[in-house]
């Protein structure tokens, strides 16, 4: 497993090694240790999710927990191609604002860490993708939180036109980055 660190450095790329045969190919696609190993300070996962998304464009996010409930999160695509986020949220931080993407796909089996502090999307670049990630903390209503995805003081490139994006009512009227409180400040555990 090949973990990197991204240009914010606390948002990792993972990329497991695939072995494999003329009868297919094994992965290992998680080891805690290895996560330590490379400076990932988090807590331990308790869920794992499964989206499906039917057409190309589909944008969900960019969300977060606001502490106590903050969750680190570990994406996958298994089918298709998305592009995944990261924004700091981190008041104080010398990246706040800053933005770092990967192209995840069923292809290339690679992972993005999304650590707490920052709030995740991701956009479907194919039509029908499943997209597999972990958490560390537990759903929780009542802290969710959400950025803007077209917000111009972050200026994500989501690799489609924004004509191509498709969202929801509550990612479409989400906060500007200028308004957000996020409940997160850069050197406090949270």
């Amino acid at each position: 497993m090949k973990i990197t660190p991204t240009a914010i450095p606390e948002v990792l790329l993972i990329t497991p090694a695939r072995h494999g045969d003329e009868r297919g190919w094994f992965s290992e696609t998680f080891r805690q240790s290895a996560l330590e190993e490379a400076g990932f300070a988090g807590g331990a996962f308790v869920q794992d999710n499964h989206v499906r998304s039917t057409r190309k464009g589909i944008l969900r996010g960019l969300h977060f927990q606001k502490p106590p409930h903050a969750q680190d999160k570990l994406l996958r695509c298994v089918r298709g191609a998305i592009m995944d986020v990261a924004v700091d949220i981190r008041v104080g931080s010398p990246t706040y604002g800053r933005w770092v993407g990967a192209e995840l796909s069923a292809e290339n089996a690679q992972q993005l860490l999304v650590p707490r502090g920052f709030a995740h999307a991701y956009c479907t670049l194919t039509e029908e993708c499943e997209v597999l990630y972990k958490v560390t903390g537990y759903y929780a209503p009542q802290a969710e939180g959400a950025l803007r995805w077209n917000d111009p003081a972050v200026g994500v490139d989501w690799g489609l036109s924004p004509e191509e994006i498709s969202t929801n009512e509550r990612d479409a009227t989400a906060s500007l980055l200028a308004d957000l409180d996020s409940g997160f400040v850069y050197g406090e555990r949270f």
